[in-house]
């Protein structure tokens, strides 16, 4: 399903949902971030996805992280919590949800990085390299946080 992200655009459509969601912020030993390529916007992205009945929102976080990555991850810590009213996703089928994301720091613990259907580009990408990649303002935000290894939670 296609996917357009709207931040701060007046001719917007009408939020129709909010879905409790998560992305993952994933370092391996040399400090690299584990990204993703979606494969229904083409941006680069930290790995994750809407939380499933019977699930907690930590387990939502290490389930999409394998499914998109193919790595598995413990969650160790809260990056933040992102909440922007004015960033919107419409979906090809018509749904338009308000941003809610909750973006925990994770520790890998197996798994080789593997594209999905998700994903058609899974690397671990150094800090450096992540301002010449195309990634959407708000997932840019949750990244440089991530990286800032802030002492409190990022709550906005």
């Amino acid at each position: 399903m296609a996917r357009i992200e709207h931040i701060n655009n007046h001719e917007a459509p009408r939020p129709t949902a909010i879905v409790p969601a998560t992305t993952a912020f994933i370092q391996d030993d040399s400090a690299r971030v584990l990204l993703i390529q979606r494969s229904d916007n083409g941006l680069w992205a930290l790995p994750g996805g809407g939380q499933d009945f019977g699930e907690s929102i930590a387990e939502t976080a290490v389930r999409e992280t394998k499914e998109e990555t193919g790595v598995d991850v413990e969650v160790i810590s809260l990056v933040g919590i992102y909440t922007d009213p004015r960033h919107l996703v419409e979906y090809s089928d018509g749904e338009v949800r308000q941003q809610f994301s909750i973006c925990f720091r994770c520790r890998p613990i197996d798994g080789t990085p593997t594209r999905s259907s998700e994903s058609v580009d899974v690397r671990w990408i150094d800090h450096s390299k992540v301002n010449s990649l195309s990634i959407n303002p708000s997932m840019r935000l949750r990244i440089e946080h991530g990286f800032q290894h802030r002492p409190e939670p990022y709550i906005g």
